[in-house]
């Protein structure tokens, strides 16, 4: 008779459990303080809202499922809180979800039809950035963080988000958790101004590999308001789109808003003209409806907030499913590859290592990786490293300790590092290459037409 793996009968243990672990030690080991650079005044905060949804078989008892009135300020009460919530059978059986947001579209919002976490910038009246945090997400989703059915954890590591081709700092972005403790679905108010739509995700569903994907980005789009359509179409000939990874979420509840009460979208792609969608795919142009119907990816800023949490989670192969950025024209991709094969392999061994959550955020248009440096870890004001369309390495300003040293060296960061530098230079070649290429080409379409001209 077989003999049975006794490691074989034992129980994957269930992502709730993981989940209190990552909480509570987020709550005893918050993250440091990230003041904000020179020149930079602006701070932005966004909320991580957390629940735990009950399954079919283990159902909550109604007068169990609440917790006793608590003080967030008090760190051994949220303790006590935590343990209790998670000590519930329907909570150990339950499936952990994370509330996400798809952004209105907005003229002249940078990430206007995003897929992001509730949150905004900080304004004069908020005590402090979790304040901010907790107001954003009031006036955008109607969702009180301050109520008894909610836990305040901790925060994700701070990170300086930068913009464009120089170096110059955007904001301050801060990142902060709650738990919802309530075993019913909260009601949310959506600002039609500020929100499209909610969406509740299973973390399993974040975790899963079968889920990543790639995110698309028109490159020549940061040129569509200073340039032409010959600039544009010169733009994506010669880079193609930009290629970041991404999530496919797939949610178990969403909620619909809409500016105009009773209005039901429709596509109309079937019904745009040949020359419109050509238009729109040589410009870079999304229309209304473009966005209504295109699918839900977490990419750039939101998923690097996300990985940083995510990476705390069984099975921690959020930093090993993240791909690097890269373009889709063929000979750009190739000479990128050549240029940074043995650097991604000498960072994915190094990556390994780094136990800790990542300090990523990325897209078109800004970038936040906090990477501390060896030999600049004395100096007390480290600058912006930005590279191509304002991908680079956004390093914290202030002083640091040894121990904040070591706490925010991760894994994306020590994989970033120096791979822009070697992307600028793959687009200089591209650029000597396609030169070169075009050079020949003139001068051979030339001799033909003398020939074609003597005969």
């Amino acid at each position: 008779m077989e003999t049975l793996n006794p490691e074989s009968l034992e129980e994957p243990v269930p992502l709730s459990m993981s989940l209190h672990e990552v909480l509570a030690d987020l709550h005893e080991h918050s993250y440091s303080h990230v003041p904000n650079p020179p020149s930079c005044k602006k701070r932005a905060s966004v909320a991580l809202v957390l629940r735990v949804r009950p399954t079919h078989n283990h159902w909550p008892d109604s007068q169990l499922s609440s917790l006793s009135p608590h003080n967030n300020n008090n760190p051994t009460s949220v303790k006590q809180r935590l343990e209790t919530f998670f000590s519930q059978r329907w909570v150990q059986k339950g499936d952990p979800e994370a509330l996400f947001i798809k952004r209105a579209s907005r003229v002249g919002d940078r990430w206007t039809g995003h897929v992001a976490l509730p949150g905004g910038k900080r304004d004069p009246e908020d005590a402090d950035d979790k304040a901010a945090a907790i107001r954003e997400a009031s006036e955008e989703v109607g969702l009180d963080l301050t109520t008894d059915d909610c836990i305040y954890v901790g925060n994700l590591p701070e990170r300086v988000v930068s913009t464009g081709w120089t170096s110059v700092p955007l904001m301050v972005l801060c990142p902060y958790i709650f738990l919802l403790t309530c075993s019913d679905s909260p009601t949310l108010r959506l600002q039609p101004t500020e929100v499209a739509s909610t969406h509740w995700v299973p973390l399993r569903s974040l975790l899963s590999p079968l889920q990543r994907t790639v995110e698309y980005v028109d490159m020549s789009q940061r040129y569509t308001k200073t340039a032409g359509f010959v600039t544009c179409l010169t733009t994506r000939y010669m880079l193609g789109l930009m290629e970041f990874s991404a999530i496919r979420l797939r949610p178990t509840e969403s909620l619909q808003c809409t500016p105009s009460p009773g209005f039901i979208a429709k596509d109309n792609r079937a019904s745009s003209s040949l020359l419109q969608r050509f238009k729109s795919w040589f410009l870079g142009k999304e229309t209304e409806s473009d966005l209504q119907t295109e699918p839900l990816l977490l990419w750039g800023l939101t998923l690097g907030i996300l990985v940083d949490f995510l990476d705390m989670l069984p099975p921690h192969t959020a930093v090993q499913l993240w791909e690097y950025p890269t373009f889709t024209s063929p000979d750009l991709r190739l000479i990128i590859g050549i240029l940074t094969y043995s650097l991604r392999r000498r960072k994915r061994l190094q990556a390994k290592s780094a136990y800790h959550p990542t300090h990523t955020a990325m897209d078109n248009q800004t970038a936040a990786v906090t990477v501390m440096d060896g030999d600049t870890a004395e100096t007390n004001h480290m600058h912006n490293e930005v590279s191509i369309e304002g991908l680079g390495v956004g390093r914290s300003y202030g002083s640091f300790t040894n121990t904040d040293l070591e706490r925010d060296t991760h894994a994306v960061g020590i994989m970033l590092k120096g791979y822009y530098a070697r992307l600028r230079i793959a687009i200089r070649i591209l650029l000597a290459w396609r030169a070169v290429i075009g050079s020949f080409m003139v001068i051979y379409t030339w001799k033909l037409f003398r020939r074609f001209v003597q005969c």
